[in-house]
């Protein structure tokens, strides 16, 4: 079986910056295409994946589409057993595969998991870390958001806090990706508190979960895992450590474990959030038909560039609307706007 791979550059609106990556100005992903199916992956350094590891983990795992490719569970337990990790990867084959399926059927994603495409949360709009200035400079470009996530980890996050309040009252997810300590962390949450602050993600390091343990156990606020979580596997050790956890196709290995990561996070009692990283319209609108099923969404990085190749899912004041296409459901940019 072959597999088709392309790189595309994708342009950021605004450079983008969190506390433990320096400023981007554009990403780059990795789109797949099996059988005239497609799928899409932002690999991530921080777990060990670039457009690299992501081609060659391509190559290395086409043998393993030699078999029934509706059955998607077989397929990926086959991948699974041919090349371990290199979760980016094997999103977007696992992506491809449910776009060839639900194009089969003639049915959009979400009907083929039996959901309802009315019960879709809102999304949050990501304002990356800049001077406090600049950041409200953002904040007031994002009014048609309402509900906005904002990166923070420095010195002065008390500082942007209260300049983004006096520009906003809009529910604030925070995000601190890792860069505070638990004390840090306890003390800052009591001054964001003040600020209406709904929830606070990944405050500490991501192996830390005696540290998550500390801050939740002192926290008013909801606390959210992300970078301490990447799979099913990972959720029974996060139980008393959080809230609530992050699933992101790129981080699990696509849209199979994130559908089995909501239910064992929803045995074990915790809220769901289905995270991005900056991506097309392909991934945004893959992970978009899950979100039925949980708390909160936050897929935004199609609404940060400005490049996008495709048209798939849209907002109605946040609210994130399906489209009701075979398969995932999107389509070229170009063929879009020409129809």
């Amino acid at each position: 079986m072959n597999i088709v791979s392309r790189i595309t550059n994708l342009h950021l609106r605004h450079p983008f910056k969190i506390a433990r990556r320096a400023t981007d100005a554009s990403r780059q992903v990795v789109s797949v295409e099996i059988e005239g199916s497609i799928g899409e992956t932002a690999p991530a350094r921080f777990y060990g994946e670039t457009v690299e590891t992501v081609r060659f983990a391509l190559e290395t795992i086409a043998p393993a589409l030699k078999t029934n490719l509706d059955a998607i569970h077989d397929v990926m337990m086959a991948v699974e057993t041919t090349l371990g990790g290199n979760y980016a990867a094997k999103s977007a084959i696992d992506m491809a595969l449910h776009d060839r399926l639900g194009k089969k059927l003639g049915v959009p994603l979400y009907q083929l998991w039996g959901l309802n495409p009315q019960k879709t949360p809102c999304t949050s709009f990501t304002i990356g870390l800049d001077e406090p200035e600049r950041m409200a400079e953002k904040t007031r470009q994002a009014e048609a958001y309402p509900i906005l996530k904002v990166k923070l980890g420095t010195p002065r996050d008390i500082e942007i806090m209260e300049t983004l309040r006096g520009v906003t009252d809009k529910p604030i997810y925070v995000d601190a990706n890792t860069a505070w300590t638990p004390k840090e962390a306890v003390r800052k949450i009591r001054e964001l508190a003040k600020y209406g602050v709904a929830l606070i993600e990944q405050p500490t390091k991501p192996n830390d979960l005696a540290g998550l343990r500390f801050v939740r156990e002192n926290s008013e606020l909801p606390i959210i895992a992300d970078e301490s979580i990447k799979r099913a596997s990972d959720i029974p050790a996060l139980v008393g450590c959080v809230d609530g956890i992050n699933i992101k196709l790129v981080k699990c290995g696509g849209l199979l474990e994130a559908y089995r990561m909501i239910h064992v996070a929803r045995a074990h009692g915790l809220n769901v959030m289905l995270g991005c990283m900056i991506e097309s319209s392909l991934g945004i609108t893959a992970a978009a038909h899950l979100t039925p099923l949980v708390d909160y969404a936050d897929l935004d990085g199609n609404l940060l560039i400005t490049n996008d190749p495709y048209t798939g899912v849209t907002l109605d004041k946040g609210k994130l609307i399906l489209p009701n296409r075979p398969g995932i459901g999107v389509a070229e940019y170009s063929k879009a706007h020409k129809d």
